[in-house]
Parts: C-alpha cells; sequence; structure tokens
C-alpha cells in the first residue's frame, strides 16, 4: 500500500509554493513594470483608434501602437541600436530607417512623458510635430540581424525595406516612394 502521507505533504508545499510565487507576481509586477500610455482619439471626424506608447528601460525601446483596423501600425524605437522600424499592416511589410536623434525625443525624456501620463487622452502637447521625409530601396532587406533582436524579433518573415531620409527638396528628383514620419522634437 503506498504511503499517502508524504503524498499529501508534497501537495501542500507545491501548493504554498504556487501560492508564495502568485503573490510575488503580484507585488513585483508594478516594480518592475515598463510604463505605458493610451491616447483615443474618438473625437476626430471620420474615425476613431487608439494609440499607445510603451518605453521599455531594460531592453532601451520604445513601442508606439496605433490600433486602427488595416490602418493599424507599429513602430519600435531601439536607441541601443539606433534604428526605427514601423510595421505596417495593410501593408504586410516593415520599414527600418535610421534614427534621427535631433528630431525624437531622448528615451528619457519620453519615459518620464509616460510616467507623468501628459499624453493620456489628449495627445502630445507642445510643438507641432516635425515632419521627416524617406525614400523607400524597394529591395528587401536581406540580414535584419544588423538591426538588434527587437527588430528582429518584430520583423521576421515579414517583408522588411530600408528607408532613408531625403534632406530638403531632393525628394522631388526622379520616381522616389515617400514614407512620411512625424517625430517630436
Amino acid at each position: 500500500m503506498p504511503d499517502f502521507s508524504l503524498h499529501c505533504i508534497g501537495e501542500a508545499k507545491m501548493k504554498f509554493t504556487i501560492a508564495f510565487a502568485g503573490l510575488l507576481g503580484v507585488f513585483l509586477t508594478p516594480a518592475l513594470a515598463d510604463y505605458s500610455i493610451s491616447v483615443n482619439d474618438d473625437g476626430n471626424s471620420g474615425g476613431s483608434g487608439q494609440q499607445s506608447v510603451s518605453v521599455n528601460n531594460e531592453h532601451n525601446v520604445a513601442n508606439v501602437d496605433n490600433n486602427n483596423g488595416w490602418n493599424s501600425w507599429n513602430a519600435l524605437w531601439d536607441y541601443r541600436t539606433g534604428f526605427a522600424v514601423t510595421r505596417l499592416f495593410e501593408k504586410k511589410s516593415c520599414i527600418v530607417h535610421k534614427m534621427k536623434k535631433e528630431a525624437m525625443p531622448s528615451l528619457q525624456a519620453l519615459d518620464a512623458l509616460v510616467k507623468e501620463k501628459k499624453l493620456q487622452g489628449k495627445g502630445p502637447g507642445g510643438p507641432p510635430p516635425k515632419s521627416l521625409r524617406y525614400s523607400v530601396n524597394p529591395n528587401r532587406v536581406d540580414n535584419l540581424d544588423k538591426f538588434g533582436k527587437s527588430i528582429v524579433a518584430m520583423c521576421k518573415g515579414i517583408p522588411t525595406y530600408m528607408a532613408e531620409e531625403i534632406q530638403g527638396l531632393a525628394w522631388l528628383q526622379g520616381t522616389v516612394t515617400i514614407l512620411q514620419t512625424a517625430a517630436r522634437q
């Protein structure tokens, strides 16, 4: 006949371990969590959507998620590698570009805005965003590894293209595909 008393003691220890791990998760999650905000644009005429910004200081990345049906997109700013990527759901593709530090907020400034929830429900304040224009190379990027692990994770298996900023009126010369992004100063 098997010894059930030993089984019951082992089961009690397992329940205690699971309960302890659960409580540890409840109390540590707020301390270790990334910060995020949400911006709703329900007041806009002709549509609605939701945008959220998340900052991960451990990996030096910021994520911007714009949820608006097929017009949805995700952007990832990797401050460690200096590259940013936008995943366009309607086009089923990713566009990678070098981050322009003068036109983008630092991770610390973005993190401070997120923590203070300055953008909560009303969109960004301050001066209007600076418009940047990019020429998208029609050739697919064959190796995502040079852009860092975060970008690989976001765009692996998705057609990815490299974009370069166009200075001045150079974008009028020739036929180029233009991707406009707005970046905060």
